[in-house]
């Protein structure tokens, strides 16, 4: 069995959630498991991959990558792909690996699937399994090339640590990413500390229902009890009650979370295709003949706003009591 190169994702000095989501799913498919991380001064983020079946981490330190750059980062991925004669190498499809494994695609002249649900092996390749045509196809995706790039959906694999106790071995690599045309000067964080929608677990989503954004803070209390990430609907960003990057679906952010509760979303088919491989779905909503219903596994006809706040309380006091 090939080795599997794993490109992790991290974030003020910590490992993102979807590293160890990819290192443990890898570690299930056979062969080595290394993880690159790009970046400068990572000592702090390898010490818990070991415990998830990772063999090797390679730091790729350069002071021009601290903050991610298109061309840098492919171009040093490029050069450990083929130093390592990687056979399988993974990432998230998030913004950055959106971003970036199309350019390692083309680097490499392979083939790339992308927001993959699924991952085995089979007759020693790899087969990725994605959605497509907005979820109304799923399909098997196989590779013809030496070299197997695919991105998986965030929350698609449960985290276990396989290895308990065990340390892989860091290789600190100094890199050259070369002449840089573009450099980004600084980063601005967003106000809140909650996951992004495409990483969140549990997301409450509202839609035009809501009737203004001032409403809005009837789901953020929600979500401030359960941790959650609030979304919206398309319909609800275009009447301007929520900003472009809470928008959920086929022109918004494709979310896969443990948990989704839509608020007055009747559920078109453009929502659908960013939130239907949702684990639970829960659809709050006075129409019962709302189309979200059949997609749901739990549905309340009623007023949001009567609803929202009665969970909000409920799930207060069981919380209390754990």
């Amino acid at each position: 069995m090939t080795n599997i190169l794993i490109v992790a994702e991290h974030q003020g000095g910590l490992l993102k959630k979807t590293a160890l989501e990819l290192a443990t799913k890898a570690a299930s498919l056979g062969g080595e498991v290394e993880v690159a991380l790009v970046g400068n001064n990572l000592t702090k983020v390898d010490k818990e991959l070991g415990a998830y079946g990772v063999k090797k981490v390679f730091l790729l330190s350069n002071p021009n990558l601290e903050r991610y750059n298109t061309e840098g980062f492919a171009k040093v991925l490029t050069e450990l792909i083929q130093e390592r004669k990687s056979g399988i190498v993974l990432g998230a499809a998030s913004p950055l690996g959106l971003d970036l494994f199309p350019r390692l695609a083309a680097r490499l002249k392979v083939g790339l699937a992308t927001d993959c649900t699924e991952l085995r092996i089979d007759g020693g390749q790899l087969v990725a399994t994605r959605p497509l045509y907005a979820g109304k196809v799923i399909a098997d995706v196989i590779f013809s090339g030496t070299i197997q790039l695919a991105t998986t959906r965030p929350n698609s694999f449960a985290i276990k640590e396989t290895t308990p106790g065990s340390k892989a071995e860091v290789i600190v690599k100094q890199v050259d990413p070369g002449s840089l045309r573009a450099v980004m000067k600084d980063q601005v964080k967003g106000k809140s500390e909650k996951p992004d929608l495409t990483e969140a677990e549990i997301i409450i989503s509202g839609g035009r229902a809501m009737g203004n954004a001032e409403n809005f803070k009837v789901l953020n209390e929600l979500a401030e009890v359960l941790g959650a990430t609030v979304g919206a609907s398309r319909a609800a960003v275009d009447s301007g009650y929520a900003p472009h990057d809470m928008q959920v679906g086929q022109t918004g952010k494709t979310v896969n979370p443990k948990l989704y509760i839509a608020c007055g979303i009747s559920g078109a088919i453009q929502h659908l295709a960013g939130m239907r491989t949702s684990k639970v779905i829960v659809a709050i909503n006075k129409d019962p003949e709302a189309p979200l219903f059949s997609k749901a596994d739990y549905g309340i006809v009623d007023d949001l706003f009567k609803v929202v706040p009665a969970l909000t309380q409920e799930f207060k006091k069981v919380l209390s009591e754990t």
